[in-house]
């Protein structure tokens, strides 16, 4: 009796398992990404044992259980469980938040890092104490004043007055959370020095981290002697990994030529670094006549270009990216020691588990997704055409070969930007169009030039001679700005994107997930995801109203665009941030009364009547009425009215964070910010935890004529 193999039978879903053995547990770290993404969506703190419970009960399914479809259903879950785990032993590990005082505060403390920004410096400085109180076990960053010369190194202990502020909530629900980002990495918040810092006592780094810093700041300062402050900054970021020095006019044209993955130092730089390193030491060693007959030159050149590798790992910083990229570096030298090939999709997910591990909370940000959604690309991609490249090259012919190069470093970019495209529209609104034409020429110049001379001036510093390889340096960075802002300044070089709602990048990640992954045509399905989350947006509907955590600034979306006000003192953070949520680029600005726009917006003394589909929602900045199905009023509001509308006020914001209100013939439906985050530990209340009586708040004042 023959086997039936037409789709749907046994005999064709074994044949598909088998044509997609080994892929299978590639997916389990993105079944851990799932859990950590999940833990993050909770709006409670889950108890510990829900992780350590559910990752238990799964693996005793998968190794006891009886039923085989059961076990196999046991594996992910295994997975799934873990990310949750993961994610809720960070957050078990972290120190709870503090609450920073609102008034000129004397902090006292070591500096942990000194950075350059392009107008003046900042530090970090470890265990601050802040009035002679006890040292905070969280960090806090400070800007000093412009101006301040005073010579700060990482482990000194410094004393400066400042203004301090804990880190602000996102600019409307479901916005970027730094009060998150801050709780993970240590830190209490930010603020500015008042006077100039004061040298308490001069300290030695003490640790590896500490070492490092200074490390870096000495570098730092070779750089900054030799090169313009442009090219030092620049040569910093590749040198160091810190981005902090870069102008802004120079990191946009980075950003809107899309060669900003050059600034962000990742698996690019750490090759160049692991493949000049292992030419270099193979060659030298090649030399000696006994050392080429008798010695592993490979399997040494390897480990020295590993060494490298790992310690320019540590030397930029150990971010996201490159901890990636050391990490599959390490599987490809296992593979040459031990004589077998390593494969790069199952390094790819080793690399994705230990990043998840140990910081599972970078799987919400920009840099995990780009990341390894362009390294996933790259690798299932030229999989996929290695045939074609195979036969683009030919019989090697020199010309062949010149043009096979030139095609896999187009189609590398062309991979490597698609793919991570989503991300960079998710996080920042826009898309480069012209980043193939600009990487084409940038990352060669970079791999064989820049980096080169950068490696050479390192090695150059420890005798002082590192002055004409940082100038050689210099001259390649200046080629490449000139690339970033020729392409950058091209028609269109940026498309602003309409915002992407969280279930529209899930359907995208999935998709480049299933298309990425699997060997077979079923591969093609993950089309249906990238497609569904690409029109995403066209299915979500934005806010009408959004007023911002500190009613300083409130938005309306009208028929002719968005109209706001401002007062005074509003955060020029959030209001950017609301523009690329909202997508608009010129918003109407309420600025004087009597104010009229179309039949819609209504003006008069200090009362604004807009109308959105039939519902009347009334911008009071002191009077208010009480036919509103919405009032919004950055004042306190005592309402007295009969019915009383619903409102957002000055009091609403202070409670519960950034506002968004939908209007529509149903009703006016309306979302804090606090009922999105829920009660997490980075989540903060109030400015003063303890209850602040309602006459002694401190209400902005607001200005009939705001000005910018």
């Amino acid at each position: 009796m023959q086997q039936n193999d037409a789709p749907g039978d046994d005999g064709w879903l074994a044949k598909w398992i088998g044509a997609e053995r080994g892929r299978f547990v590639i997916w389990l770290p993105v079944f851990m990404a799932a859990g950590v993404v999940g833990y993050d969506a909770m709006r409670q703190e889950p108890p510990l044992w829900w992780g350590g419970g559910a990752t238990l009960i799964a693996v005793l399914v998968v190794i006891f259980g009886r039923l085989t479809w059961l076990r196999l259903l046991g594996v992910p879950f295994v997975a799934l469980s873990l990310g949750l785990l993961s994610a809720q032993l960070a957050a078990w590990r972290a120190v709870p938040m503090v609450d920073l005082p609102t008034r000129a505060t004397i902090v006292t403390g070591t500096v942990r890092a000194v950075e350059q920004l392009p107008l003046g410096r900042r530090i970090t400085v470890e265990r601050p104490s802040l009035d002679g109180a006890t040292p905070l076990d969280r960090t806090i960053r400070l800007r000093l004043k412009a101006g301040d010369e005073v010579d700060l190194a990482t482990g000194d202990t410094v004393r400066v007055r400042a203004m301090l502020s804990r880190p602000a909530p996102p600019a409307y629900p479901g916005a970027w959370d730094l009060q998150r980002d801050a709780y993970f990495a240590g830190q209490a918040g930010f603020g500015f020095a008042l006077n100039p810092a004061q040298r308490v006592a001069a300290g030695t780094p003490s640790g590896l981290g500490a070492w490092l810093q200074a490390l870096r700041e000495v570098i730092l300062g070779r750089v900054n002697a030799v090169l313009e402050p442009t090219g030092a900054a620049i040569a910093g970021t590749l040198l160091t990994g810190g981005t902090a020095a870069i102008p802004e006019a120079d990191r946009a044209a980075f950003r809107d030529s899309g060669l900003a993955h050059l600034l962000a130092i990742a698996g690019l730089h750490i090759g160049i670094v692991m493949a000049w390193s292992f030419g270099a030491s193979r060659l030298g060693f090649a030399l000696s006549e006994y050392a080429a007959l008798h010695w592993p030159l490979k399997t040494i050149a390897a480990l020295v270009a590993l060494a490298a590798g790992g310690f320019y790992m540590l030397l930029t910083g150990a971010h996201v990216p490159i901890i990636r990229s050391f990490a599959m570096a390490c599987l490809v030298t296992l593979g040459v020691v031990v004589g077998r090939r390593a494969l790069s999709l199952r390094g790819l997910a080793v690399a994705m588990t230990v990043l998840i591990l140990i910081a599972p909370m970078e799987v919400l940000g920009v840099s995990f997704q780009m990341s390894f959604s362009a390294v996933l690309a790259l690798v299932a991609g030229y999989e996929a055409l290695r045939p074609w490249l195979t036969k683009l090259r030919g019989d090697g012919a020199w010309w062949r070969r010149g043009l096979g190069h030139f095609v896999a470093l187009g189609l590398t970019s062309a991979l490597a930007g698609t793919a991570s495209a989503p991300y960079g529209a998710y996080h920042f609104g826009h898309v480069q169009l012209y980043y193939i034409v600009a990487n084409i020429i940038a990352v060669p110049l970079t791999a064989l030039w820049v980096m080169p001379m950068g490696m050479l001036a390192l090695l150059a510093m420890p005798l002082g001679m590192e002055a004409p390889f940082l100038s050689a340096m210099g001259w390649g960075i200046d080629g490449v700005l000139v690339i970033g802002r020729a392409v950058s300044s091209w028609p269109a070089a940026v498309l602003a994107v309409a915002h992407m709602p969280p279930w529209g990048l899930a359907a995208v990640s999935l998709g480049i997930a299933w298309l990425g992954i699997w060997r077979t045509r079923l591969r093609l399905v993950g089309l249906v995801g990238i497609v569904l989350g690409s029109v995403s947006p066209l299915m979500d509907r934005l806010p009408d109203v959004l007023v911002s955590p500190d009613a300083r600034l409130i938005a309306i979306r009208l028929d002719e665009g968005v109209a706001y006000q401002q007062i005074a003192g509003a955060s020029r953070f959030t209001r950017d941030a609301w523009w690329q949520y909202l997508n608009v680029a010129t918003p109407i600005r309420i600025d004087a009364t009597p104010w009229v726009l179309g039949e819609q917006v209504r003006c008069v003394a200090s009362v604004c009547r807009i109308t959105i589909k039939g519902r009347s929602v009334v911008l009071a900045r002191g009077a208010y009425p009480c036919d509103a199905d919405l009032l919004v009023s950055a004042e306190p509001q005592r309402l007295e009215c009969a019915a009383e509308p619903v409102y957002i006020d000055r009091f609403s914001v202070w409670r519960q964070g950034a506002h968004a209100a939908w209007v529509g013939p149903d009703g006016v439906r309306v979302m804090s910010d606090k009922q999105y985050r829920g009660d997490r530990p980075w989540v903060l209340g109030p400015p003063n935890r303890n209850a602040i009586p309602r006459g002694a708040l401190q209400v902005a004042p607001v200005d009939p004529l705001p000005q910018e």
